[in-house]
C-alpha cells in the first residue's frame, strides 16, 4: 500500500471518528504551509557548508542579475527576492551566490507533497513553496489542528530534508490560512480563529493581504483606506464598491471567517513565458525563434493543466538610447516597451497558438528605435478549463481534434525524452536559450 493511500485511509478514519473524542475549543478548517526560502533551504539542505551562511539563489552569477531566493541569514542584511545581484553583495558583503538548480527544487517538492500526505492529504498546490491542506472532523477543532500541524513539520524534516522548515497557517478558510502562515517566520505555526479574527487582522497592514499589491494599494488610498481598520469597517457593500465588482464582496466574506469555494473559479488564470534575450539573439531573427520557444513551453503547460486559452498577448522590450527610454530595465539597459493581444478560438495546441503568435509579431513597431529587442514575452490568458471547454461554431473539429492529437503526442515525446526533443523548425535558432525556469506559481514536471 503506497503513503497516499494510507495517508487517505488514515484520514477517512480520523473524519469517521466519534465527535465526542474530540477536543471543545474554537474550529478551523484549513492548513496552509509556506517553505521558508525554499530554493535557498533546498540549497542549504543540499550543500552542508552553507547552512548558517548568507546565501542568494541567483539565475546567473553576475552582478546585473537579480536574486530569485535568499537566506534567511541573507534576509538579516535586507537581501530580498528581486534585489539586484550587485546591490545584495553591497547589502552583505559577505553574501555567497549558488546558481539556480530548477530540477532540484521540483524534486524536493513533490519529496515535501509526500511528506505532508504522510500526515494529511494535500488539497491544492498552491506554487513551488505552498500547499493547503482540508481538515475534516475532528481534525478542525484547534487542538487536534495544532498537534496536526506539528506532526506535518517533523514529518517534513524527517522524510524531505532536516534542515527544511515551514511555517504553517490555521484557518477558517483558505484565504487567512495563507495570512496566518505570512504571520511568523520562519518556522512559525499561527491560529487565526473566529474568536480573535477581528483584532487579529486589524494589527496587519493592508499589504499583508493576499492579492493586495502596489495598484490596489493606491486605489485603496484613494477610497480613504489607509488601515485594517479602515477597511475592516467598510462593510459587504464598501468592499464590493471599492473592488468595483464581485471581488470585493468575496474578500468581505473570507475577511469575516466564510468559507466557499467555487471549484469553476480554482484553475490557474493565466500562463506566461519571458526570457531575456542573450546579446547573439538580440535582433530579429534570434528575438523571433525565442518566442516560439517560449510558445512551445507555455502551450505545453497549458495542457498539462487540462486549459484552454482565448487571449494571447506578446511583449516586447527594445534596447534604445538614454535619452529615448520610457524606463529602465532591471538590468539596466534603457528601454522601450511595446506589447498587443488579440483574442483566439478556445484553443491549447501549439500551432493555433503559432498562427496568433504570427499575427501579433506582423504587428509590431519597425522604426528605428525598435530593432534591437533584448526581451520577450507570451502572456496566455483568459483561460477555460477542460470541463467547460465549448467547441468553436467557426472552426473544423476534424482539424481541431487533428491538432490536438498532435500536440498530444509530442507533449508525450518531450515528457519522456526533454522538453525540446520534438519542436518546430521555427525556434531551432534559438539553441539552449530560454531553458526551464520555476515560477512560484508553477512547477513544471516536463524537462
Amino acid at each position: 500500500m503506497d503513503v497516499q493511500k494510507q495517508a487517505q485511509d488514515a484520514h477517512s478514519t480520523r473524519e469517521n471518528a466519534t465527535a465526542g473524542a474530540a477536543a471543545a475549543g474554537p474550529l478551523v478548517r484549513w492548513l496552509f504551509l509556506d517553505l521558508n526560502s525554499y530554493f535557498a533551504s533546498v540549497e542549504q539542505e543540499l550543500r552542508p557548508e552553507l547552512r548558517g551562511c548568507p546565501i542568494a539563489v541567483v539565475p546567473v552569477v553576475a552582478d546585473s542579475g537579480t536574486c530569485i531566493a535568499a537566506s534567511y541569514e541573507a534576509k538579516a542584511f535586507g537581501v530580498k527576492t528581486g534585489v539586484k545581484v550587485g546591490d545584495a553583495k553591497r547589502l552583505c558583503p559577505g553574501l555567497v551566490l549558488v546558481e539556480a538548480r530548477h530540477r532540484e527544487y521540483v524534486e524536493y517538492h513533490h519529496r515535501i507533497i509526500e511528506a505532508v500526505e504522510r500526515c494529511v492529504p494535500v488539497a491544492a498546490v498552491l506554487s513551488i513553496d505552498e500547499m493547503a491542506c482540508s481538515l475534516m472532523g475532528r481534525e478542525q477543532h484547534l487542538l487536534h489542528a495544532l498537534k496536526l500541524a506539528q506532526e506535518v513539520k517533523q514529518s517534513v524534516r524527517t522524510h524531505a530534508g532536516a534542515t527544511l522548515r515551514c511555517s504553517i497557517g490555521l484557518a477558517p478558510n483558505r484565504y487567512l490560512a495563507k495570512i496566518a502562515s505570512d504571520m511568523e517566520k520562519p518556522d512559525g505555526l499561527v491560529a487565526l480563529t473566529h474568536d480573535i479574527l477581528q483584532p487579529a487582522l486589524a494589527g496587519l497592514e493592508l499589504r499583508d493581504l493576499p492579492g493586495v499589491g502596489a495598484q490596489m494599494e493606491r486605489r485603496l488610498h484613494t477610497a480613504g483606506i489607509h488601515t485594517m481598520t479602515q477597511l475592516l469597517a467598510l462593510g459587504r457593500e464598501g468592499m464590493r464598491s471599492v473592488w468595483n465588482g464581485a471581488a470585493g464582496e468575496k474578500l468581505w466574506f473570507w475577511l469575516q471567517g466564510e468559507d466557499f469555494n467555487d471549484p469553476k473559479l480554482e484553475h490557474q488564470k493565466s500562463i506566461s513565458q519571458s526570457h531575456v534575450l542573450s546579446p547573439s539573439l538580440r535582433n530579429v531573427e534570434g528575438a523571433y525563434a525565442v518566442l516560439h520557444k517560449l510558445l512551445h513551453k507555455a502551450a505545453m503547460r497549458l495542457r498539462a493543466a487540462r486549459l484552454w486559452s482565448t487571449h494571447m498577448t506578446l511583449a516586447i522590450k527594445y534596447a534604445v538610447p538614454r535619452a529615448e527610454q520610457q524606463r529602465t530595465h532591471s538590468s539596466g539597459i534603457p528601454q522601450a516597451t511595446w506589447s498587443q493581444g488579440t483574442s483566439v478560438i478556445e484553443c491549447q495546441d501549439t500551432q493555433t497558438l503559432v498562427e496568433a503568435l504570427q499575427k501579433l509579431w506582423a504587428r509590431r513597431p519597425s522604426g528605428v528605435h525598435h530593432q534591437a529587442p533584448f526581451y520577450v514575452g507570451i502572456w496566455l490568458g483568459q483561460l477555460v478549463p477542460d470541463n467547460l471547454h465549448t467547441l468553436s461554431l467557426f472552426s473544423d473539429i476534424g482539424v481541431e481534434a487533428k491538432r490536438t492529437r498532435l500536440a498530444s503526442a509530442m507533449d508525450a515525446v518531450n515528457e519522456k525524452y526533454g522538453t525540446n526533443t520534438l519542436a518546430t523548425a521555427s525556434m531551432l535558432l534559438a539553441g539552449a536559450s530560454a531553458p526551464t525556469r520555476i515560477a512560484f506559481t508553477n512547477i513544471p514536471d516536463l524537462f
